[in-house]
């Protein structure tokens, strides 16, 4: 699908969507519970992954509107040859490969070929040292074998979404165990809503500077959780007011602990002329910050090395696009740099590289300049009625099937 984009002025109220990060983890941790209610819930292309793969894990799920019921899943009862459908979604992914371990039985779990280009060294070495079957093809990475309580040492510059899945498991086995974060830890902020999840549902985890003790025998407690608003969505949002827009976002929570929050202060420093900035702790950030600073004279941002291993490669991705606009990208080790130019109309069809938040970027520096992006339903992976809320805003949309 190709969108259209006028150049066009954001007014109005929205609010904002669910959040994806907070939906996976209450749905994992609901379903390990006898029967929880997860209320405000999006059914985006990933969230709808994470619970089909659970109902197809055994857990009982009842949907309506946009509350699930969910319960009973036994992971260690899993039947053996179960086979799941991730689609394009890493959280689904590496959150429920520790799951799929406690069974000890054959599990394969499929997805689409871009998702098993992303890395999986750390469960590949864990089931290396623990005997546990670990093959990997192009779309779909079969497991055999029992996950056992341990000490674990993960690197912390490589994806929480990785200590995440161990710790949704590792409390379930019937000894203690130990996570070991090896250098700094990034994305603390990604871990620190999975403890507070865990803790949601009675799950007691001790955290000690750069480890963590996972106490074991704990049974999951049934609960009743509300999504709050994404904040890594919302920048979309309240990004069209830094182009002259009236756009109210609510939904969002005033404590959350959501990394992504920080886009407000960085919306902030970038209008005062603030040229650095550090994403280490809320990469998925990175697209609309390089497209904002288009638009206002460049910036340098850090810790971007892990952009290169999302749902594209978002460095070159933008760099790519935002050529187009006549920005000039360049990138280092760590750090990419978005350079002064004059920010024009593109004269030829952006690209959304598959990658919803390059698509919602790219759209929000075309209501600028106008523009048309290819491929525009990558949306669906995370906020699917992006287009129509932006539309309701006064943007003006318009779709051509490709």
């Amino acid at each position: 699908m190709t969108v259209n984009i006028k150049k066009s002025t954001a007014s109005g109220t929205v609010f904002a969507p669910p959040s994806k990060s907070i939906s996976h983890r209450a749905l994992i941790c609901a379903s390990l519970t006898d029967n929880s209610n997860v209320f405000n819930l999006a059914f985006s292309n990933d969230i709808t992954a994470t619970l089909n793969c659970l109902e197809t894990l055994g857990a009982k799920v009842q949907k309506n509107g946009d509350t699930v019921s969910v319960g009973k899943l036994n992971p260690f009862e899993i039947a053996d040859n179960t086979e799941i459908f991730c689609n394009e979604s890493g959280s689904t992914l590496r959150f429920l490969i520790p799951l799929c371990m406690l069974s000890g039985k054959r599990i394969i779990l499929r997805g689409s070929k871009r998702l098993f280009e992303r890395p999986l060294t750390v469960y590949e070495d864990i089931c290396k040292n623990n005997g546990i079957t670990f093959e990997k093809n192009t779309d779909c990475l079969t497991l055999c074998g029992k996950l056992k309580a341990n000490e674990y040492n993960v690197a912390g510059d490589i994806s929480s979404q990785f200590i995440s899945g161990l710790l949704f498991a590792l409390p379930l086995l019937n000894k203690d165990s130990k996570i070991n974060i090896k250098g700094k830890l990034e994305s603390a902020s990604y871990i620190d809503l999975t403890l507070k999840t865990l803790n949601d549902f009675g799950i007691n985890i001790k955290k000690d500077n750069n480890s963590f003790t996972v106490f074991g025998n704990q049974k999951y407690q049934s609960n009743d959780i509300t999504v709050e608003g994404d904040c890594s969505n919302a920048a979309f949002l309240d990004a069209f007011n830094l182009f002259g827009g009236n756009v109210k976002v609510e939904g969002l929570n005033g404590d959350s602990i959501q990394g992504d929050r920080e886009y407000m202060r960085m919306f902030n420093d970038l209008k005062s002329g603030k040229k650095e900035f550090d994403l280490t702790d809320c990469p998925d950030l990175a697209p609309i910050m390089f497209a904002l600073a288009s638009y206002f004279s460049g910036a340098v941002f850090y810790g971007t090395k892990r952009l290169k291993i999302k749902e594209s490669d978002r460095i070159s991705a933008m760099a790519s696009e935002l050529k187009k606009f006549g920005v000039t990208v360049t990138e280092n080790e760590n750090s990419v740099e978005i350079l002064s130019g004059n920010l024009k109309k593109p004269q030829e069809i952006l690209y959304g590289h598959n990658d919803h938040r390059i698509v919602m970027a790219l759209s929000v520096l075309c209501s600028v300049t106008s523009g048309s992006i290819s491929g525009a339903q990558a949306v669906e992976k995370s906020y699917p009625d992006f287009f129509e809320k932006i539309s309701q805003l006064g943007i003006g949309t318009y779709y051509e099937e490709t």
